[in-house]
């Protein structure tokens, strides 16, 4: 992996931890209220640069891009709703781990039988090492079992959009910035009619959790944007598990403070994910 691509998926990484610590605090609200309130927000904010990336390029997405989008945005959709739904009944320490170690790992695998992708003998060793890292961090399977299930089920949406968002920017050849911006645009408009029922809790949620809607609407695109410009120049399955170094960044954070589970033992499974970090930059 070359230098540039392992900043941007470093960057990615804390942005992408932030957001889920943000998404965590704010459990308590309805999820759906939540996500299309971050679809919305991001739809908004990045309309400007999606819109100004179009005009100076040239570049807008024809029907058969919008189609591919349209894939990803219903993967995506899945994803946040049950991630959402994870962080309500489980701890970001477990949820989280479980699944952005399952995503990859299953991500990875896929790009090796199915896309042919070889990352080598090093690179091999960095994605066990990050695998087994991240089983460590979920307390060796003994963590609770809404939160096991929830990380494992977002951990499939997770390999799923991973998978197809590589092909989307890569053999497809969609702009990174378009796949992101009508991704949300897509899942706001999909959910709008499940706001007409919860209607009276929007203006209530915005008031309340208003600083986390807003960071969540920055990080989101932004964490991802990274990822989607990293995999136009390294193998999804370098990529995949690289960006997992965000595991030991919500670690701190939740430990730090949501009062997580055993800091010490977690930041010790996560020295295990690092050098598999380590170990695929190198590769």
């Amino acid at each position: 992996m070359s230098p540039l691509a392992l900043g941007l998926v470093l960057v990615a990484a804390v942005a992408h931890a932030s957001w889920n610590l943000l998404s965590k605090q704010a459990a308590k609200l309805d999820g759906l209220v939540f996500v299309w309130m971050v679809g919305a927000a991001g739809t908004v904010l990045w309309a400007p640069v999606a819109i100004g990336f179009m005009v100076v390029t040239g570049t807008y997405p024809g029907w058969p891009d919008l189609a591919v989008i349209g894939v990803s945005c219903l993967l995506h959709l899945a994803y946040f709703v049950t991630l959402q739904r994870g962080y309500s009944r489980g701890d970001l320490s477990v949820v989280y781990p479980v699944a952005r170690g399952t995503g990859p790992m299953l991500a990875s695998a896929v790009a090796v039988l199915f896309l042919h992708e070889r990352p080598g003998l090093l690179g091999g060793l960095g994605i066990a090492l990050v695998g087994v890292g991240v089983f460590l961090m979920s307390g060796g399977g003994r963590a609770d079992r809404p939160g096991l299930f929830y990380g494992l089920l977002t951990g499939l949406f997770i390999a799923g959009y991973t998978i197809w968002d590589a092909q989307v920017v890569g053999a497809f050849a969609v702009a990174p910035v378009l796949l992101s911006f009508f991704g949300e645009l897509g899942r706001t408009l999909a959910m709008a009619p499940a706001m007409i029922g919860r209607r009276a809790l929007l203006l209530p949620a915005w008031r309340e959790h208003r600083g986390k809607i807003l960071g969540s609407a920055v990080l989101v695109p932004l964490s991802y944007l990274l990822v989607l410009f990293a995999f136009t120049m390294a193998p999804v399955s370098v990529v995949a598990p690289a960006r997992e170094v965000s595991v030991l960044i919500a670690v701190v954070l939740g430990g730090r403070l949501l009062a997580e589970g055993d800091l010490r033992c977690r930041l010790l499974a996560a020295g295990v994910i690092l050098g598999g970090v380590v170990a695929i930059a190198l590769s």
